[in-house]
């Protein structure tokens, strides 16, 4: 299933998807969390967590921004 697939898998029972709030804990989330998004020519260079955050750490060791 890709994201762009607006049908529901078999194995969800249509009870349980009624029965819930769409966007509940969405305000929650937002508050709780760094979650970024980056552009998708970004991902193909930095493809992980790690990769991301190493990068960013030495840009700012190099910048002077961290110790």
């Amino acid at each position: 299933m890709n994201n762009d697939d607006q049908e529901m898998r078999p194995e969800y029972p249509a009870e349980l998807i009624k029965s819930g709030a769409r966007g509940k804990y969405a305000k929650r989330y937002r508050e709780g969390t760094n979650v970024v998004t980056i552009d998708p020519e970004l991902n193909k260079l930095f493809p992980s967590a790690e990769a991301v955050n190493r990068a960013l750490r030495r840009y700012a060791q190099e910048h002077k921004l961290l110790p």
